[in-house]
């Protein structure tokens, strides 16, 4: 295998007959390394919208979240809270009351979700974090709402304007005759702002829990309990903990869950890109086909020899197949460090610019060290795979030079 290493490095690196030969021998590799740079680069930036994105939903979403299989709303009373509260790993509790509901802010319109929310919430969830303007208030004398900020701006809501209230309507469940009110109301202050960056922005206000129970013509119920894990918590023993104490009625979601739609949507774009960029380099794989070919046409002669002396076939193709796969690993490192070197660009410098309105001011950027193997097992399968037709021919080369 030595002698097999020593002659594929030799082709590539010894003098060629003809230039040209060794410039579309470098012309490939730097092909392949300008490919693997791009399919590394790919996954790093599709890395970094999804840790961004899921960073800022987990200041909306809870490590846990129990629902109803059946139904929409459940007393409070009807649940062990304490039990939930003292099981091992658990940190914080909050029940949490939903339902889609009208607002009108000074003649603008929305339909959007209502959430009743309380103090224990902002505990569940990292929500002050995400707040961009105002603050979390939601006040039982005076009733106050933190609007996501699609919501804020389609409804025109100006936070400055402390005489106006946004008003939110339920149909009334209550048949008290003809001319009583077919909706009831909730009157509420804008008290801030928040954004997770996602649609959670466009839809949600949150209220107080007791005035939206209010609302709905309900007393104590919730729609969901938010759950927040303790540190180093096993997630796991946790689901099992509260399916056993819950029972079959409510459903238990983890983070990833609450957001699989989401999620497994950006795993099929980030995918996509990948194979499209792996058809890019398998087109730049015809270059490595084509130097490949030209150096079994000019090592004839060599390959005659080497068969005299006894190498087999089988040997003369596993020269070509190696020199196929030398020229592969070289592409390959030269594009990890190029890939590499981009990444901390872009991270330090933000190289690449989002234009002005977004969240952030440059694409972000995540390497996972999983993303390099992927990319080297792609990358060498081409190799291999472009190398089989030129080591196949070399293979045909007659021991004989006047045969041939």
């Amino acid at each position: 295998m030595k002698l097999i290493l020593s002659i594929a490095a030799r082709y590539l690196f010894g003098k060629k007959s003809t230039n040209a030969i060794h410039i579309i021998t470098w012309i490939s590799i730097v092909g392949m390394s300008i490919g693997t740079a791009a399919l590394i680069l790919i996954l790093s930036v599709f890395n970094g919208f999804e840790s961004l994105l899921t960073g800022m939903l987990s200041n909306f979403n809870p490590d846990i979240k129990v629902t109803l299989i059946e139904g929409k709303y459940i007393s409070v009373d009807s649940v062990k809270s304490e039990d939930i509260r003292h099981l091992d790993g658990i940190d914080h509790i909050a029940f949490t009351l939903e339902e889609t509901s009208f607002f009108d802010y000074k003649g603008s319109q929305e339909v959007g979700i209502i959430k009743g929310v309380n103090d224990d919430f902002m505990k569940v969830t990292g929500l002050d974090t995400s707040l961009i303007t105002g603050t979390s208030r939601f006040g039982k004398d005076i009733e106050y709402g933190v609007l996501g900020s699609g919501m804020n701006t389609k409804l025109s809501v100006n936070p400055s304007d402390g005489f106006t209230s946004v008003t939110a309507y339920m149909p009334s469940n209550e048949n008290s005759g003809p001319l009583a009110n077919p909706f009831n109301a909730l009157q509420f202050y804008a008290s801030g702002t928040f954004s997770v960056g996602s649609d959670v922005d466009m839809q949600y206000v949150l209220v107080n829990f007791d005035a939206v129970n209010a609302l709905l013509n309900l007393e104590n119920h919730f729609s969901a309990i938010e759950i927040k894990l303790k540190p180093g918590a096993s997630e796991k023993k946790v689901v099992h903990a509260l399916s056993k104490l819950l029972g079959q009625r409510f459903k238990i979601s983890n983070r990833y869950q609450q957001d699989e739609g989401f999620l497994k949507i950006m795993n099929i774009e980030k995918w996509i890109s990948y194979l499209i960029a792996c058809l890019t380099l398998l087109i730049i794989a015809f270059n490595l086909v084509g130097s490949l070919w030209m150096i079994v046409l000019e090592k004839k002669k060599d390959i005659a020899i080497l068969k005299s002396m006894g190498l087999t076939r089988a040997g003369i193709k596993t020269i070509f197949l190696a020199l196929g796969l030398l020229i592969s690993v070289i592409g390959l490192v030269v594009g990890f460090g190029l890939g590499l070197l981009l990444y901390w660009l872009q991270k330090e410098y933000g190289l690449i610019s989002i234009p002005d309105g977004f969240m952030i001011d440059a694409y972000p950027i995540e390497i996972r060290w999983l993303d390099f193997v992927i990319v080297a097992c792609t990358v060498l399968v081409i190799g291999c795979l472009a190398s089989l037709l030129p080591s196949f021919r070399a293979g045909q080369v007659s021991a004989f030079v006047r045969q041939e």
